[in-house]
């Protein structure tokens, strides 16, 4: 059951009103990191690459490496490109063996965006094992290679969102809610809750077809998170946390011990950082215990 799409575990945790934790990873340490404690917490996981690390490390050695990773873990293990613009970027990384793609044509205009979203879901469908993800409307912020000024930012269209997902064939949905990617600048951004509880019915309320994502989860106040769990948020995003813990952690270790050059002990002391912050945030999200 290790190596699986983000579509069927996703449809249980809306049903179940849980979310499973979606984490960006950059490295290996990450990458095992995120695996032991989600296998700890027996959670269900994503896993999860933005562009640049993934062109950086390379799809195929990534491909690879998630294989032998839960191939022999205990639990449902996703590997995701996350915000890909690129279409054919989106095929090379479903050939290597990524198991869900999003194809990110947000910024383009409603009609281009559902053709780009289409041609990627025809392309995947066609292949064994993954599930593809859209989004409409604009999330601010910058996530790798995708910068949103809060003046670009668009919220999710709700009469839109139900023809986007009709006409594309995706399996699962981001809608731009006001959520924002990297750090938020108030402990109480202005989401629009009405907006994805709306959304959830257009879509989900007569059975659940289409799984809702929620990006930005950085920063977002545990009430906040429960919330958009239980509005019907099932793919919950975190990226910009893990990286502050990786550089932080790596930066006052060093900075303790500076006559000693162990990259090892470095990368102990990363990987434990990191653990603790998937502990949190699998709690939070209510997917403890939920791989089986």
């Amino acid at each position: 059951m290790s190596i699986v799409n983000a579509k069927e575990m996703l449809i249980k945790a809306t049903e179940g009103k849980y979310a499973v934790g979606a984490f960006n990873v950059t490295n290996l340490i990450q990458l095992e990191a995120v695996v032991e404690a989600a296998t700890e917490k027996k959670s269900p996981l994503i896993i999860q690459t933005s562009v640049t690390p993934s062109k950086f490390l390379k799809p195929e050695v990534i491909g690879a490496i998630y294989r032998t990773v839960a191939q022999s873990a205990l639990i449902p293990i996703c590997l995701h490109l996350d915000h890909c613009t690129d279409v054919p970027y989106c095929r090379t990384c479903a050939d290597a063996g990524y198991t869900n793609i999003m194809i990110d044509a947000s910024k383009q205009n409603f009609e281009e965006n559902i053709r780009q979203t289409k041609e990627i879901c025809r392309y995947c469908h066609r292949m064994d094992n993954i599930s593809v993800e859209g989004e409409l409307g604009t999330v601010s912020g910058i996530e790798d290679q995708v910068k949103v000024s809060e003046d670009e930012a668009a919220l999710c269209d709700p009469g839109e969102a139900l023809k986007f997902v009709n006409e594309t064939g995706i399996d699962l949905f981001a809608p731009a809610i006001g959520t924002a990617h990297g750090v938020y600048k108030t402990k109480n951004p202005k989401l629009d809750f009405d907006r994805l509880a709306q959304i959830a019915e257009l879509i989900n309320g007569q059975g659940v077809k289409i799984p809702l994502v929620i990006h930005g989860g950085t920063g977002l106040q545990p009430a906040v998170v429960k919330k958009l769990v239980a509005l019907g948020g099932a793919k919950f995003n975190v990226s910009t946390d893990l990286k502050h813990s990786l550089i932080d952690t790596t930066y006052e270790y060093i900075s303790s011990h500076r006559e000693e050059y162990n990259p090892g002990k470095v990368d102990i002391a990363v990987k434990e950082a990191i653990k603790g912050r998937i502990h949190y945030w699998i709690d939070l999200l209510g997917c403890a215990g939920k791989a089986g």
